[in-house]
């Protein structure tokens, strides 16, 4: 599944001809958008500068913040309904906000438990609604907003360069993250001198971009990872983190949750639910062919044994068309041979309907005989006594009919009867 990454470049604060210049991407369309593709989420397939509306088209798309854009703050996750959790975030950051809480925009880490501590990312809410929609005008879905790093992981610095990389003589910052939050720090002051010690107290991933490597290990006095940008914000795509919370939240409805849905089951995590997904499909084809194919040996060895068997009782059938049908017709055939009456036979049908003759009616008057079948006039029968005579019958396996002054005796047809 094909990923975009789109930098969002850092929020102009200083020298901004008014506050809603700075909020707004005037510059950024103008200049364009750095952005890395990549075909499988993994390594990087192409990176450059583009305008919003001359992106290349992914099926998944990221944006990704600079490391200035984020404050961090760390708290106990209110126990509060999902509905009015942002207030109570706010309420609860009240103090150790610069800005109105109406003017933030707060996201919780992936992993938050309610109750427990986490970390909340803080963010400019107009600037950063303006970024999403000035990209989103252009047709682009972005899906989730991303930190190039967040606290709370295995500690790591990266150094960059803040602007124009003159040589011999950039100006560095580094980032380094761990677990007690994020700072920000200019290699030429003491502050990131003072706070070295530190930062290297643990095992650290140390990480720099190809113009500021060589300066940024004589100053650690270590060496460092060449990192670029592109490369660091595909390893940021790669995060569970989502910054889209509360109201930036993406709404998506009808189709395009269903666009979204297919999106993200055709993602590398849930790769190995599709394949186990294929895996049963076939197993089930392959359970259903082979009970079917057994299913079919036993009707074949079924078949087989009755024509075996009625060739083996009559040896004068040459030709076997139906099994069943032609033992039965053989039977009835050596029955009426040896002067035996037979289930269809008048005797017999005369016997069963003697037998259940009806209280107070005296003999029968009229009546027709067809193999199987006999017809017996009942005029002077009460609803009673016929269903006195067929309740009678019913036993032994006989269906008794009644119409116009007339009963009709029939064997009753049984499940799996050969007509």
């Amino acid at each position: 599944m094909s990923v975009l990454v789109i930098m969002i470049p850092r929020r102009a604060r200083l020298s901004a001809p008014a506050a809603d210049e700075s909020e707004s991407p005037t510059a950024v369309r103008s200049e364009g958008y750095a952005y890395v593709l990549s075909n499988d989420g993994q390594m990087a397939t192409s990176h450059g500068h583009a305008m919003a509306a001359l992106l290349p088209r992914a099926d998944n798309v990221v944006a990704v913040l600079a490391d200035s854009d984020i404050s961090w703050q760390r708290l106990t996750l209110p126990k509060s309904p999902a509905a009015r959790l942002r207030a109570a975030l706010g309420g609860v950051l009240e103090e150790h906000l610069l800005e109105d809480d109406d003017s933030v925009h707060l996201a919780l880490a992936p992993d938050a438990v309610a109750g427990q501590p986490t970390w909340v990312a803080v963010m400019h809410k107009a600037w950063l609604r303006a970024q999403l929609e000035a990209l989103e005008k252009t047709g682009l879905r972005i899906d989730r907003v991303l930190p190039s790093v967040w606290p709370g992981d295995a500690p790591q610095g990266h150094f960059f360069e803040a602007g124009a990389v003159a040589a011999g003589s950039a100006r560095i910052m580094l980032c380094h993250a761990g677990e007690n939050g994020l700072n920000l720090l200019r290699l030429d002051g003491s502050l990131a001198r003072a706070l070295l010690p530190q930062m290297t107290a643990l095992p650290t991933r140390w990480t720099a971009t190809p113009p500021v490597a060589a300066p940024a290990e004589r100053w650690l006095g270590a060496s460092v990872t060449v990192l670029t940008e592109p490369e660091r914000a595909l390893q940021a795509a790669r995060s569970l983190w989502n910054l889209r919370q509360f109201d930036l939240a993406p709404r998506r409805r009808g189709t395009r949750a269903l666009r979204d849905l297919a999106r993200r089951l055709m993602s590398p995590a849930w790769r190995p639910v599709r394949w186990g997904a294929v895996a049963l499909v076939l197993l089930q084809i392959v359970g259903l062919n082979a009970w079917a194919w057994h299913q079919r040996q036993a009707i074949s060895d079924r078949l087989a044994a009755q024509e075996q068997l009625l060739r083996s009782s009559f040896p004068k059938v040459r030709a076997v068309l139906d099994a069943p049908l032609q033992m039965q017709r053989e039977t009835e055939v050596l029955r009426a041979a040896a002067g035996r009456t037979g289930e269809s036979d008048l005797e017999t049908l005369l016997g069963a309907a003697a037998a259940a003759w009806p209280d107070g009616q005296g003999p029968v008057h009229t009546l027709r005989f067809e193999p199987g079948r006999l017809t017996l006039s009942a005029s002077g029968w009460s609803d009673e006594q016929v269903a006195q005579f067929r309740e009678r019958l019913r036993p032994g396996g006989w269906a008794v009919e009644s119409s116009e002054g007339r009963v009709t005796l029939s064997r009753a047809a049984t499940p799996g009867s050969l007509s």
